[in-house]
Parts: C-alpha cells; sequence; structure tokens
C-alpha cells in the first residue's frame, strides 16, 4: 500500500523553509578545556542544519585551521537547533542547480567528509534529532558516535531519486549488519539511537539535555592523554582496517615504535610510577 505524501514528507525529515535570514557564520567553533577540545557547531538551525555550498566550505575552513593547530588534542562535531542534526544537502539550494552546478558542489561536499575521515586529530559526533542523509554521512565520517535519546540515522535519498553518494554505501554495512544498511538505503526508512546503539553505530545514548556533557567528558579523558599515543593508534585503526592480518600487525607496530620513541612515551611511565597525572605537552608536526 502507498504511504500518503504527509508521511513520506515526514520520513524525509521536510518541513517548509522558515523565512529567517541566514547567520553569518554557518559554522560556529570554540575551542574550550585550554584549547585542547574543539566543539565544531553547524550553525542553520532553521533549515535543519541543512548543507549549503557556503555551509561546507566554512565547515572545511575550520576543520583545516583544527589541522594546523597543536593545541587542539580532540574535537567535536555537533549542531544547533532542537531538531535535526543535520539533514544533509539542502534541497532547496539544489532545486536551481544545473548539472555542473551540483558536480561542483559534490566536490565541495567529498571534501567535507574526505576532511572528517583524514583529521589527526579524534574527532567523534554527539548527534541529535535528525541525522540524515548527508548528516548520517558527515556522522559516520567521524571516529565514534555518541547521540541523544531523541536522534535518528536514515539515509532518504533513494525517496528523492539519487543513490547516496557522501560514504554511506560504505560505511553503513561496516558499522551495521550489511542486510540492515541495505534496508535503510533502499528504503529511506530511519533507525532511532536505541537500535543504532543496539546494533553498534552508536556508542552511547544519552537524554538530549546531557548530550553535550557527556560529550566533553569524553573529549577531556582523550585530551589528558598523549596526543602522539592517540593519533598513533587512530593512525593504525584507519591504516589497517581491510589488510590481511600480517599487514594489519605491520602498520600497528609501525605506529607502535613511533610511541615508543617519543617523549610522551617517558612522561607517561615516569608519572605513573611516581603517583602523579602525566603532562603531555602539544604534539612536535
Amino acid at each position: 500500500m502507498s504511504e500518503s505524501n504527509d508521511t513520506r514528507m515526514k520520513r524525509i525529515g521536510y518541513r517548509p523553509p522558515l523565512d529567517q535570514a541566514e547567520p553569518e557564520q554557518l559554522v560556529l567553533v570554540d575551542y574550550v578545556s585550554d584549547g585542547r577540545i574543539a566543539v565544531i557547531t553547524l550553525n542553520r538551525p532553521h533549515a535543519d542544519n541543512a548543507v549549503t555550498t557556503a555551509l561546507a566550505a566554512q565547515l572545511i575552513e575550520i576543520l583545516e585551521t583544527i589541522a594546523a593547530r597543536p593545541s587542539v588534542r580532540v574535537a567535536i562535531l555537533t549542531s544547533a537547533g532542537d531538531r535535526a542534526f543535520s539533514v544533509g544537502g539542502d534541497l532547496y539550494e539544489r532545486k536551481q542547480m544545473t548539472k555542473e552546478e551540483w558536480l561542483r558542489q559534490r566536490q565541495v561536499f567529498d571534501r567535507v567528509l574526505y576532511d572528517l575521515r583524514q583529521l589527526r586529530r579524534p574527532i567523534f559526533a554527539a548527534v541529535h534529532g535528525m541525522a540524515y542523509g548527508g548528516g548520517c554521512e558527515m556522522a559516520i565520517s567521524t571516529d565514534f558516535i555518541i547521540a541523544s535519546d531523541d536522534a535518528r540515522f536514515g539515509q532518504p535519498e533513494a525517496m528523492v531519486g539519487l543513490s547516496a553518494g557522501g560514504g554511506s554505501p560504505v560505511f553503513l554495512p561496516r558499522l551495521l549488519p550489511p542486510g540492515r544498511a541495505m534496508q535503510m538505503l533502499m528504503t529511506g526508512e530511519p533507525i532511532t539511537a536505541q537500535e543504532a546503539h543496539r546494533l553498534g553505530m552508536v556508542n552511547e545514548v544519552h537524554p538530549r539535555a546531557g548530550l553535550m556533557d557527556a560529550a566533553l567528558v569524553i573529549a577531556g579523558k582523550i585530551a589528558d592523554n598523549s596526543p602522539t599515543a592517540v593519533q598513533s593508534v587512530k593512525r593504525a585503526v584507519q591504516n589497517g582496517q581491510g589488510e590481511p592480518v600480517e599487514q594489519a600487525i605491520a602498520i600497528m607496530m609501525d605506529e607502535h615504535w613511533r610511541s615508543v620513541v617519543n617523549p610522551d612515551r617517558v612522561e607517561g611511565i615516569k608519572a605513573f610510577t611516581e603517583g602523579r597525572e602525566p603532562t603531555f605537552p602539544d604534539p612536535d608536526f
């Protein structure tokens, strides 16, 4: 039985655009905990944080600034407003685009996702509300996800005549049982935070009001650790995925030895034996 148009639009996360001026800063960044933690906030709440070309360009600039700032040890990607983390690409902007303009925008969006995946610093997503389409793909492009109890993850592209192109056909089957990922991609039906947690896509689920507090606790624990060791283990995991076991172990050992010869190892073990907290300096590129 075919569903009503209202039901279909609800599944996509449709809301008519509000008559509000665009904020000057479409992406906000705050450096907290003495600059060790960067909180990146998508800032188009009136449009459910739909991604425009301008928002994507600002996000690229912020990610590349973080990549060049040694004091930042971890980043959190989150969003403003009550309804959505992000509903993906802004279809109102795309409605008038030519094929060439669409393809040029696709290159900008691909750069955002690449920068998220390749950031040397740990980066994780704190997701509330709808994470649909490119919003879901941004979240799964980070190192891990925590979510509020009202979060929903979906890939509704097929409902508007598109094949998902921001990584979900690649990454969802690695995070979820492949058949569950295929169902999401083919039906457009979202899953709840609780289901995503049960299946291992989401690490933790928190009440909406406590989401950012929980995110900052996790970020603080990461920031307290050796940035050299944290970045090395991130590279070991990323570069070893999909490799034969012995090749993955070789990659792991290469990163291990990088940490062994780093001064952080000396400080960490010395602090442990002296019964004090270690003091790890900012990494030297």
